[in-house]
Parts: structure tokens; sequence; C-alpha cells
């Protein structure tokens, strides 16, 4: 996008009035953001969405100097700019009806055939929600794909850290402009970040992070990414509204189960029991959903503990499976002469005391 285009593009989203909707209906009717203040006001009331009070707002004079300052801004910290036309924009957000026209980013950001995978929940995560978070990534690197988040406290910084350990791409979606960091205490983050990754965000310099701009924020989180996953969540809170919002664009949305006294699984809770998200025990959850294909890929080796003890139910599942190989969960079943829900019971008691795993395609072998 060459300059003047550009500064354009800024001024028009400085008119009030005008957001990310409108302002898509302004370019694609007249070709350009410099061809809609050059054009008769005639023709622009005949764009649905758009009459007087606007096409006023259009001949003040005031935006384009906000324009100049951010693109001197821009200019002088080498910000990268993605506009919604672009082959550099994150292809999901192109469908979502109000995604950001213009995105600001800063590191080494490369969509092109990754798979992207939004994480999200509480800030004050606990034990059980960080070391869930840290495995998943751990079994997601296979397939190297890029990991977004929020880059506040809790699971946002957990997962950012947990894709650097696993060396992939990760990037922290901005509630406030790039001028800044927030939480401060998380700078130290942000040069690693950027050398494989980065930060996106759809407000200029001058915007701090406001409680209005999260939802916003979110919104980009869930509608970039082919699932978002939530680890830890209270009854409510920001992650429960990046789910919804993944919901309405028909991306999956995966919840990790806990106890039912547990305050920080409520939402992860509800959201399971109200059909909104997927349950997720595991990667292998996500992989099946997503059909994503496993083959040619190195499975990491699940270890079989020392002294397992199967009860005679059990047992005679691990025998059938280490004679017959990889199993439907249905032909388990069967073959095996349990119910549906008392085979299903067994295979996750056996997952966790780690004599067999799940595959994609409701499959399950003995380890």
């Amino acid at each position: 996008m060459d300059t003047n285009e550009l500064f354009h593009l800024l001024a028009l989203l400085k008119v009030e009035g005008v957001g990310d909707i409108v302002a898509k209906k302004l370019i694609n009717h007249c070709g350009s953001a410099e061809n809609v203040f050059n054009s008769k006001l005639r023709s622009l009331k005949s764009i649905d969405g758009v009459g007087d009070v606007l096409v006023k707002k259009l001949a003040d004079k005031t935006i384009f100097e906000k324009a100049e300052q951010e693109l001197r801004f821009v200019e002088k910290e080498k910000v990268t700019i993605l506009y919604y036309q672009d082959n550099d924009y994150p292809d999901k957000l192109k469908h979502c009806i109000d995604g950001p026209i213009l995105l600001f980013a800063s590191g080494n950001l490369n969509f092109k055939n990754r798979k992207i995978i939004s994480i999200v929940g509480t800030r004050e995560i606990t034990s059980y929600g960080s070391n869930f978070c840290k495995q998943l990534i751990e079994d997601l690197a296979i397939f190297n794909p890029i990991i977004v988040s929020g880059f506040a406290y809790g699971v946002d910084i957990v997962a950012h850290q947990a894709a650097m350990e696993n060396n992939l791409q990760t990037i922290g979606v901005l509630a406030h402009g790039l001028n800044q960091v927030y939480p401060k205490t998380h700078k130290k983050y942000v040069a690693r970040m950027e050398g494989n990754g980065g930060f996106l965000t759809e407000f200029w310099s001058n915007s701090n992070p406001d409680k209005e701009n999260f939802v916003r924020r979110n919104r980009i989180v869930a509608g970039m990414s082919e699932a978002t996953v939530v680890i830890e969540s209270a009854e409510k809170g920001g992650s429960l509204i990046t789910a919804i919002m993944a919901n309405e664009y028909n991306r999956d949305v995966f919840a990790v189960p806990g106890r039912t006294s547990d305050k920080l699984s409520q939402g992860c809770n509800n959201l399971i029991k109200t059909q909104r998200a997927n349950l997720m025990t595991s990667a292998a959850d996500l992989f099946y959903i997503l059909n994503w294909e496993l083959e040619n890929k190195a499975i990491k080796p699940v270890q079989k503990q020392l002294f397992v003890v199967l009860n005679n139910e059990e047992q005679k599942v691990y025998d059938y499976l280490e004679q017959n190989g990889k199993q439907l969960l249905d032909i388990i079943a069967l073959d095996c002469d349990f119910p549906i829900f008392r085979i299903s019971s067994l295979l996750l008691t056996m997952e966790l005391k780690g004599v067999i795993r799940p595959l994609p395609g409701k499959l399950f072998e003995a380890i």
C-alpha cells in the first residue's frame, strides 16, 4: 500500500461514525479510501448506512491532522500495516464482517499456510491450568501452529511462554497502541516474541488499554484463529466473551473441564454444558475435531507408568488393544462386550493411567 492511500485510510477511520463495516462499504463503493473523499455527496448517500450526518463529517479537516500524526508514528517506528484486502492479512479475519480494516503489527509475522490457535483464560491461572496449557502447546508443536493470545496475566502469558519454549510463532493481540506495553511487567517478553511472532493491534499509538478496548481486541483473537481454547475461566470473564465471539464466527471452541467446586472451572464447565464448546482433555481432542491429519507426524510417545494396576475390565480392554492394534471406540465396545458409556469411562481412566492413548477419528491404541 502506498503512503497516500494509507494516509486516506487513516483519515477515513478517524471520521466519527465510520467503523470497520461502514469503511469497507465506502471503499468497496468508491474503489479506494482516497476516492471516498473525492466522491460526490449524492454518490456517497446512496450507500446503505451512509446518511447526511456522516457525509458532512467526511469534510472535517481535523481528521487529516490526526491521520498525519499517526502516519509519522508508523514511519518512525517502522510499524507494519496489514490491510484487509492484502495477502498478508490473517485470512480467516477477512471473512469477519467486523474485522479491522487495518492492523498495526510489530515483529516477524508470517500467516502463510499456517494453522492458528487462540488460547485464552483467566488471569488467575492455577497450577492445573498452567500445566495443562504447557502440555497442550508441547503436543500441538508437531503441527507448527501459530499460538495467539492477549499478552495479559495468567493463561495468556503462559501460552506465549510455552509457545516460545517450543519454538512456535506466537502473537499477542493488544488492546492499546504499539507505543506501550501492558502490563508493564511483560516488557521482558517483547523482544523474544518479536523474534518469532510479535504483536497485532487495531488501536492507534495514542490509545490506552481502556476497558472497552479489550472486548474489541477479543474479536480479533477469536476471528483470526481456526479454533479458540479456553483453559480456565470463572463464571464471567473476557475469555468467555472471546468464546462466544468465536461461536458467532463459526469457529470451533474448546474448553478444559474442571471440578464443579472450582471457581475457575465454572466458565469452562458451563461452555461445555451449554454445547458452546467441545470438551478438551488433551491435544488429541483438537486434532480429531479439526481433522488435523497425524500421518507423517512424529507423535510424542506417552510414557507408560511403572507398576500400573488395572482392574479386570481395564485389563480386558488393554489386552484387546494390545492384540488388535488401533481400534474404533464402537468396535472396542462391541468386541469387549461393554456398553458405550462404560467403555468411554474405562478408556478415559486408562488414558490417565498412561496405558492407552487416543488418536484422531475416535481411535485408541495400547502403549
